[in-house]
């Protein structure tokens, strides 16, 4: 049986209930992350789509990193936007991020509890060889 990391549980009662990443057999796999959100302490997710595909790979850059991982090691990702319209915006942005090979990609169409216009899943190597 192999063993499973869990980074970023949640706490008890969140209304999130599922953890920022997991590590199993060698690879990571990243829950769904918008750009973080918090008007309290003056954090805000962007004003444009390309700003919050910035802000959101910026934030799944550093679950990575916790993991043992970085936007480098991502084999495959999930894009998932709220409107269409969006879609050449944030691939404008997103190619930027992945200078040496984009990884294996899918994009969806999302509406959860958020005014979040783009969000990110992924899976990526960890290990050793980083």
């Amino acid at each position: 049986m192999s063993e499973i990391d869990f980074f970023g549980r949640p706490e008890a009662g969140s209304p999130r209930p599922f953890s920022a990443a997991t590590r199993a057999g060698g690879l990571i796999f990243v829950s769904g992350h918008s750009a973080p959100h918090d008007p309290a302490r003056g954090v805000f997710r962007g004003d444009s789509p390309a700003e919050e595909v910035r802000n959101a790979l910026a934030h799944i850059e550093k679950i990575l990193q916790e993991a043992g991982s970085g936007l480098d090691r991502i084999v495959q990702a999930t894009m998932l936007i709220t409107d269409p319209a969006d879609y050449a915006a944030c691939n404008a942005e997103y190619v930027k991020h992945f200078p040496n090979g984009l990884p294996a990609r899918h994009t969806a169409r999302f509406g959860v509890p958020t005014e979040a216009r783009v969000a990110f899943s992924c899976i990526a190597l960890a290990g050793e060889d980083r």
